[in-house]
């Protein structure tokens, strides 16, 4: 691992280099923060550390004198920003091995989130994050298999990726939601039986082992989406279809119709297979492609 060397470019000059020692002396008083050696990934990040390091410890001003110096921090700092360079005492870039304790930043969460049908509500974010969680863990079957009507929700769905399957889904129990509860969270229907956004019983969620199991846990938006995509982990793979009627059977609701009222109905059904089918994520690749330049429409120059 490269040590590096700082070096202060101050409008009077070149200040000599740091001497390990005089770093190790001028941090003391910072408590164990760790700068005495920039085992870090990249020359960037290790200004920035020198940087609150040497602000930390107040060494400003054109020398290096035995006391801290007297002035301001932030100014120092400021001064320090412009002029700090850092340099590899071996000219190499430095770089830290896979197995490095000292971590740059967290690892980014993907920038895209599936559009919902809920995304004009504030809660919108969490309630796709949540959703996307359970699809990541309990609720993963769903994500695995392909349900013998997915034509009718999502023509795209038997090719898509995970991650492409994981947006139908939650895009799905958007629009379901919007037939349960009109996005309210708080909603009790059926005389005080159902709760929540999906309008969840509270014994069957606790059939199903849900986290929320009260009429008053249900109406946690979030809690409520990973209870009823557990729910549907169950049912959805055990009848193969996301939507199935049979007289003859011995259960005339099969799929997500067993358990949510607008399923049954086919308006309904309909305006939320409709909304899915517009979405990029249900849309073959051939459908996303560009749309031809018009006839008689000059081409660009050259």
């Amino acid at each position: 691992m490269p040590v590096f060397r700082i070096a202060l470019s101050m409008s009077a000059g070149e200040a000599p280099p740091i001497a390990p020692a005089a770093v190790a002396t001028r941090l003391a008083p910072c408590g164990d923060m760790g700068f005495h050696r920039l085992m870090i990934r990249g020359t960037e990040m290790a200004r920035r550390v020198a940087l609150a390091a040497l602000a930390c410890a107040g060494l400003a001003g054109q020398g290096w004198a035995e006391a801290p110096s007297p002035h301001d921090p932030l100014a120092a700092a400021k001064r320090i920003d412009r002029d700090l360079q850092l340099t590899a005492m071996d000219g190499e870039t430095a770089t830290a091995p896979a197995d490095d304790p000292v971590q740059v930043r967290p690892r980014l969460r993907p920038a895209a989130v599936p559009h919902a049908r809920w995304s004009h509500r504030a809660e919108a974010p969490l309630w796709t994050r949540a959703a996307l969680s359970a699809l990541g863990d309990h609720a993963a079957p769903l994500v695995r298999m392909v349900p013998d009507d997915i034509e009718t929700w999502c023509p795209a769905y038997p090719q898509a990726d995970a991650r492409t399957r994981a947006a139908f889904w939650v895009g799905f129990v958007s629009a379901l939601t919007r037939h349960e509860s009109t996005y309210r969270p708080d909603a009790v229907g059926g005389g005080g039986r159902w709760y929540g956004l999906m309008q969840i019983l509270p014994a069957t969620a606790r059939g199903y082992g849900c986290r929320a199991r009260s009429g008053a846990a249900l109406k946690n938006g979030a809690d409520n989406l990973s209870c009823a995509l557990r729910i549907m982990a169950r049912t959805v793979p055990r009848d193969g279809v996301i939507h199935g009627h049979s007289e003859r059977s011995g259960r005339a609701w099969r799929g997500v119709s067993a358990d949510w009222g607008p399923m049954r109905s086919g308006a309904k059904r309909a305006d939320i297979a409709s909304w899915l089918r517009a979405q990029s994520y249900c849309q073959p690749l051939s459908h996303l492609r560009p749309k031809p330049r018009p006839e008689g429409l000059a081409a660009p120059v050259e």
